[in-house]
């Protein structure tokens, strides 16, 4: 399309959490000049919603589910989420298991549910004959967070890129640690108080290398993995937003 001499693209413009909630609005088409880069359309994405304007230089941008530096070509079609940083795995839909898994030949596995998560089956799915220690991580709902009572949580994902960046922290554990395989299944929706959020299962022929992996990847999920948190206390409710990822530069610069 063109305007007053001016090519328009459309690009499927996404937000979640926090700044969802503020814009008022999940997914919509978005029109913008062409060339267009991350950096234009969340300029675009700003003008259109100005009340994102309060989150400041924090807000994130992917490009077709990978964090965007600002000069990232965009073309039209293309999804483009912005999101606050994310919240990571720290700490009602879950009658009927509805699991988005991303899985391959190997043992490995990484997977997003609303269900309760059974951190004992998990653990168990990396157990081949050749490793001698298994290290899981067992991330659930605490009660007391600063002096302030939590009620519940409900936890957010943008699910394909979240698979897509489990996957990587897969991937890049092999290529750190001597391990054999990683299990992780982070859960989505509402959570009650003592109920597992995220579960990270890592098993080694040796128990160092073991630990020393499950600690990296709940590390690396709470800063590049996009789930976000919301905390519902006895007197408000608010987004936890964490330090966001380095690799996804800064959008509004």
């Amino acid at each position: 399309m063109t305007t007053d001499g001016k090519t328009l693209i459309t690009v499927r413009l996404l937000l979640f959490g926090a700044a969802r909630e503020a814009a008022g609005a999940g997914a919509l088409d978005l029109e913008v000049r062409a060339p267009a880069t991350a950096a234009s359309v969340f300029e675009a994405a700003l003008e259109r919603y100005p009340a994102l304007r309060r989150f400041g230089r924090s807000l994130l941008v992917a490009v077709n589910e990978e964090y965007a530096a600002p000069g990232r070509e965009v073309r039209a079609d293309d999804e483009v989420a912005i999101f606050p940083p994310v919240s990571g795995g720290a700490g009602g839909d879950a009658a009927t298991k509805t699991d988005e898994a991303a899985g391959d030949d190997s043992q490995d596995f990484f997977e997003l549910t609303t269900a309760p998560i059974d951190v004992g089956e998990v653990a168990r799915r990396v157990v081949p004959p050749r490793c001698g220690a298994t290290v899981t991580l067992d991330g659930y709902v605490r009660e007391w967070t600063r002096g302030r009572r939590t009620l519940y949580l409900v936890y957010e994902a943008y699910a394909p890129m979240a698979l897509a960046e489990m996957r990587r922290l897969g991937r890049e554990a092999h290529a750190r640690f001597r391990v054999a395989h990683v299990g992780i299944v982070h859960r989505t929706g509402r959570l009650e108080i003592g109920e597992t959020s995220v579960v990270i299962s890592v098993s080694a022929p040796h128990r160092r290398a073991a630990f020393e992996a499950c600690e990296w990847a709940i590390r690396e999920l709470k800063r590049t993995v996009p789930v976000w948190k919301k905390e519902f206390y006895e007197d408000g409710e608010v987004w936890i937003e964490g330090e966001g990822a380095a690799a996804a530069g800064d959008a509004a610069d």
